[in-house]
């Protein structure tokens, strides 16, 4: 049944957006709260009701940009929101953990675990969570974009704890598609924050989608990686790519957005939070690079004297499934479980709704068809570890 609502989610996404700006309605404001750092989160009374009388209390926890970043953090966030709108008693807690290192995100987390009902953590640098969870099995926790692991570093499924990763390949490979399509340099480019594995997917997934278009529909398109700029990923191996190196590094995303430009780049796929802010003002300044967006709609985010930028944006439908692993808890079927979520239950996508893409028709038509191939299983793209695949050769390139 919830494969219906995502997919509403996802036509949802695509016609209203989720990044900042934009001229969508006011939605009612919610019971809302914020910290800037851990050790200033407000704290409820000790021992909250789940889902009685007030509601219930949910945290956020981001690092290192807040959940205003206009991308992936706002997105889970305004899951919250919509799931506070349908129940007005609820309220949230906004935490920002600001240095992006994992030991320091899952402190932020075990800091006040026990003074809610539910902790949501959206990004790999809260795998480690899986441990805190284990330590507070009254709380609930919702993980985002990652699987959890206990103290010793394994993968752990748990009662109290819902984690559901994304298929970002998917996502990464309809943006490479869109790219060879729409290039006239025949110079594209992904732009990434720091090489985990869910960045890693997104790129190899982008360099795929390159990669098919060019043997399917007849592009020449050719990827533009910097050496001084190669990621490294968790098992040490160099998987090339072009990382910015943080997600809340503005100024290095405009450095790595600069240089892409030089290199001829008109195209550049940005999956980067709030450092990719850096690499929107590269393409804006450039008046003649187009951006595609990550994991929300971030077409309000091109928007330029002129113009826009964004030529589409690659999605992960993130905020609707927050939304309703909130409801189970809410209505009581909550169930905990790892989940890879991806086309196949509409999890991830692109933007094709008028007015928030400027793709050609011969586009939209060759992206709905790679779309259902995916959706179908006739083509599975690469992740960063997809045993036997790599952007080169994977099932459904031949």
């Amino acid at each position: 049944m919830w494969k219906k609502f995502l997919a509403a989610g996802l036509a949802a996404a695509t016609l209203t957006g989720c990044g900042s700006g934009g001229e969508s309605a006011p939605a009612p404001q919610p019971a809302v709260t914020s910290a800037p750092v851990p050790s200033s989160a407000p704290a409820p009374e000790e021992n909250p009701t789940r889902g009685g009388e007030g509601g219930l209390r949910i945290a956020i926890v981001t690092s290192p940009s807040t959940v205003e970043d206009g991308s992936f953090n706002q997105d889970s966030y305004e899951g919250i929101l919509a799931f506070i709108q349908e129940y007005p008693d609820a309220s949230v807690t906004a935490v920002q953990e600001p240095t992006g290192e994992a030991e320091a995100s899952v402190q932020a987390v075990a800091q006040l675990a026990a003074s809610y009902d539910v902790v949501v953590t959206p990004g790999t640098q809260f795998a480690g969570v899986g441990a805190v969870a284990q330590e507070y099995p009254d709380t609930d926790f919702i993980l985002v974009d990652t699987f959890p692991t206990d103290a010793q570093g394994q993968e752990v499924v748990l009662d109290n704890l819902y984690a559901m990763r994304f298929a970002g390949q998917e996502s990464g490979f309809f943006a490479g598609v869109a790219a060879a399509l729409e290039t006239v340099t025949n110079q594209v480019a992904v732009v990434t924050g720091i090489a985990y594995p869910a960045n890693v997917d997104c790129q190899y997934g982008f360099e795929a989608g390159v990669n098919y278009a060019n043997a399917h529909y007849g592009t020449a398109a050719q990827l533009v990686e910097l050496p001084a700029y190669a990621g490294t990923d968790r098992t040490g191996a160099n998987v090339g790519g072009n990382y910015i190196g943080s997600f809340n590094d503005a100024s290095g995303g405009r450095m790595v957005g600069d240089a892409l430009i030089s290199a001829g780049c008109d195209i550049l796929f940005v999956a980067a939070g709030h450092a990719g802010t850096g690499v929107f003002e590269a393409a804006k300044e450039s008046g003649s690079v187009k951006v595609i967006g990550c994991d929300v709609d971030q077409y309000s985010q091109g928007e330029t004297e002129t113009g826009n930028i964004v030529l589409t944006s690659a999605l992960k439908v993130m905020g609707p499934n927050v939304q309703r692993v909130l409801e189970s808890i809410q209505e009581g079927s909550f169930q905990g479980e790892n989940v890879l979520l991806g086309a196949d239950t509409g999890s991830t996508g692109y933007v094709h709704a008028e007015g928030r893409h400027q793709l050609s028709e011969e586009t939209l038509a060759c992206l709905e068809e790679v779309y259902m191939l995916v959706q179908d299983g006739a083509i599975v793209p690469p992740g960063n570890f997809s045993e036997g695949n790599t952007p080169e050769s994977f099932p459904g390139l031949d």
